[in-house]
């Protein structure tokens, strides 16, 4: 099948030998790509609890890969305010500004330090916060709180291809791509580096949740027209890539 040959060819290592003679925007010495969507001056932000003040998370690396699976099933716990701010900072945190402006470095990898995405939360059960979707600020560790709506959960878990779990959770994750991040320096190659770096996000978070006694479900099987129009992207400068949704659990793994 053509579709699948193509999808295939994506896993390869790419044109590099084209990109090299390409003049790409970076080359052209174009401005780069803001490293965060930008924020309406009005709106309401969140302070986070800042990293060097993190007491969670802190049993041995080796305890928290042997903890990692996925879960489907969690408590009616909330998170803490501290809690989301360590998986928070752990998936998509920021240590630095590099490259006069051009790039972040932070607590996962990405080609070329990109960091192509941004990340939406549907927060159910966070203690201090009014249950909605809000967006992570990582530049500023803080969240900006976009909207409430009580159908929120059911509509999630919608665009999830109903799977019921989803909306069971104390909190989604949902990574949206801004490809022109990664665009403006790998044209024709960004696109699989943007789906490997994803990936590099959500296995931080899985540790992370690990390590607070929560489980965490990584989803990849969504509508994507129904999930970016929850989150009010416009679907081709931004859209929904990966979600993961997070909530304490029963027992130990």
């Amino acid at each position: 099948m053509e579709s699948m040959e193509s999808g295939r060819k994506l896993l390869e290592a790419g044109p590099w030998g084209e990109w090299l003679k390409q003049d790409t925007d970076q080359r052209k010495k174009l401005p780069p790509p803001p490293l965060q969507k930008p924020y309406p001056e009005n709106a309401k932000l969140i302070d986070l609890v800042a990293p060097k003040d993190l007491t969670v998370g802190q049993i041995p690396l080796i305890e928290a890969i042997n903890r990692r699976r996925s879960h489907r099933r969690y408590t009616a716990e909330a998170l803490t305010l501290e809690e989301l701010s360590f998986l928070l900072w752990a998936a998509q945190g920021v240590r630095g500004i590099a490259e006069k402006g051009a790039a972040t470095r932070r607590t996962v990898p990405s080609g070329g330090s990109r960091h192509p995405f941004e990340v939406y939360l549907v927060v159910n059960r966070v203690t201090g916060l009014e249950p909605g979707l809000y967006r992570y600020l990582p530049l500023d560790h803080k969240l900006c709180f976009l909207w409430a709506d009580s159908e929120l959960n059911k509509k999630t878990a919608q665009a999830c291809l109903k799977q019921a779990f989803v909306g069971k959770g104390a909190v989604v994750f949902i990574w949206t791509a801004l490809p022109y991040r990664a665009e403006w320096r790998y044209t024709i190659l960004a696109h699989k580096m943007i789906a490997m770096d994803a990936g590099h996000s959500c296995q931080n978070l899985y540790l992370a949740s690990g390590s607070i006694s929560a489980g965490i479900c990584a989803i990849g099987a969504y509508n994507q027209e129904e999930l970016d129009t929850l989150l009010k992207v416009d679907g081709t400068e931004e859209f929904a890539i990966y979600a993961g949704v997070v909530g304490k659990i029963k027992t130990k793994v």
